[in-house]
């Protein structure tokens, strides 16, 4: 827990110093409670570095330990006779304890607090007070920053965006919470119930489009969007002054559904802050990337509900023989796109099966093109494989997203779907792994396809009746080819190269270690 709000936290550095976009702003422009943190981290440094404790402080300047205390957490700011008295004691001037200039150590905690990037983000979704991430940085600050500073130059060879950083916190928020949030499974129950929509049946987008314009009072204009380039990626825009919802003529039933779905969780949820276009041109703040998230989540619930899916999925899971007929007789009983189904899956399966260990893929592809991008996932409740890089390695091409994707793409079909047990080369770990690919109707000449994977283990085999179906293809699988031991792959992309080098030091290590016992 604690490596992952770490791991939360370095990424709100990340954002801040990449974006290259830190404002130092004067002392007038500062809140109070900055310049209370700011001067509670001195004193502290001071303290700490003359080795005294808060008692010992207490006693070289009158003030008591607790006032002390409440001093270094930033909760209080001495008047002038008290700071006075504080810098006799720390023997340092009381020009340089006021001034908001901090040393190399405390710098990079100087400017993140002043350029109010912590207040952007809400850190308490991560279960972090402001004051204890002050406090763990304070405790160690040089060996913090110079860990900030590697991840920071890691990134920057990495090309990560602003928009990257935002949603791998939305990811990080998801995952930590296991995907499921009953607070909006019972808002979204509440709502159907409002205003009378079948939540055992197919959800039409003429019932949602109906409520939005009668209680919302929004006006939809089907082809609103024009067909021009640059806007061919667009489903939505939604215009808040005069509630106008304009709709591509591209999107198709399930996905206008989803469309109006979104709108009534808005709605519904009185969200303000949110992005107007879907999908996103870009994100102006966490808030509009988490209040997207909360929309999206509720008309899940709405299109596809809980209780309804899990008696299917309890008949499909004690099957001993795996049925794709039947897997998408279940997809079919909802007004939904076979993305929003999986989504769907990361929710209920973890909840209410337990199946925890779980991932789910996006991938996108051009045909004659060999590049396939990883452009949306996410790991219950560990970090399994496979899972994006950013170094331009080649993926897999046994992973049966891509080779579905790529089956999908080069023969032109719509839609094509398949199942594997992939086992990971160097591992003892095993993957049972759904898979749909369709064309994208956004994107001319692309494909995409959509995967859900559950680690096997014995607790599994008692959930998922057809995990050891004999028929389900098991294929050996790597991550990416530069790190793949298989030596009779048919499709491997390059060499092994990290694999090579990291023989090549073993190699290397080995000799050294004869030649020191040589001569020792």
């Amino acid at each position: 827990m604690i490596a992952e709000r770490i791991f939360a936290i370095c990424e709100f550095f990340l954002f801040l110093r990449i974006t290259q976009n830190i404002i130092i702003f004067d002392i007038m422009a500062i809140a109070e409670e900055y310049i209370r943190l700011i001067f509670g981290l001195k004193i502290k440094q001071l303290r700490v570095g003359k080795d005294l404790s808060l008692f010992g402080l207490s006693k070289l300047c009158g003030l008591s330990k607790s006032y002390l205390n409440e001093i270094e957490k930033g909760k209080k700011y001495p008047k002038t006779d008290k700071i006075i008295k504080l810098a006799e004691a720390l023997d340092v001037s009381y020009d340089s304890l006021v001034s908001l200039k901090l040393d190399k150590n405390l710098a990079p905690i100087g400017e993140i607090l002043q350029s109010r990037i912590l207040d952007e983000i809400p850190l308490e979704l991560f279960g972090i007070q402001q004051s204890d991430l002050i406090d763990i940085i304070a405790n160690a600050p040089s060996k913090v920053n110079a860990f900030i500073s590697t991840i920071i130059e890691i990134a920057q060879h990495y090309n990560m965006s602003r928009e990257g950083f935002y949603l791998a916190s939305l990811r990080s928020y998801q995952e930590a919470h296991n995907n499921f949030f009953k607070d909006l499974e019972d808002k979204a129950i509440r709502c159907a119930n409002s205003y009378q929509l079948d939540l055992t049946g197919k959800i039409s987008s003429v019932e949602l489009e109906e409520i939005l314009k009668e209680e919302y009072g929004y006006s939809v204009n089907a082809k609103g969007i024009l067909k021009e380039e640059g806007l061919d990626n667009l489903r939505s825009v939604f215009v808040p002054s005069t509630k106008t919802l304009l709709l591509s003529d591209r999107v198709d039933e399930a996905q206008k559904t989803f469309i109006y779905a979104k709108e009534l969780g808005y709605q519904y949820l009185e969200i303000k802050e949110r992005p107007y276009t879907f999908s996103w041109i870009g994100y102006d703040n966490f808030e509009e990337v988490l209040h997207n998230f909360y929309a999206s989540y509720f008309a899940g619930v709405l299109i596809i509900p809980r209780t309804h899916l899990k008696t299917h999925l309890k008949d499909l899971f004690t099957m001993k023989r795996f049925s794709e007929k039947f897997f998408h007789k279940i997809m079919n009983l909802y007004n939904a796109s076979a993305e929003s189904f999986y989504q769907r899956l990361t929710n209920i399966l973890p909840k209410d099966f337990g199946m925890e260990n779980v991932f789910f893929l996006r991938f996108t592809h051009k045909p004659g093109i060999e590049k396939f991008n990883l452009v949306k996932e996410l790991h219950i409740t560990h970090q399994q494989q496979p899972h994006a890089n950013e170094v331009n390695e080649h993926y897999c091409r046994r992973w049966v997203t891509i080779k579905t994707l790529q089956r999908t793409a080069n023969e032109g079909v719509d839609y094509a779907f398949n199942i594997q047990i992939s086992d990971y080369a160097d591992t003892d770990q095993q993957y049972l792994v759904f898979t749909s690919a369709t064309k994208d109707p956004f994107k001319k000449d692309y494909y995409r396809s959509i995967g859900i994977g559950f680690l096997i283990s014995s607790a599994l085999e008692k959930k998922i009746g057809f995990v050891n179906d004999n028929k389900i293809p098991r294929v050996k699988v790597g991550v990416t080819c530069e790190s793949c031991s298989l030596t009779d792959c048919e499709v491997r992309m390059t060499s092994p190269k990290r694999l090579i080098i990291k023989e090549k030091h073993k190699k290397t290590a080995m000799l050294v270690a004869d030649i020191m016992k040589q001569y020792s």
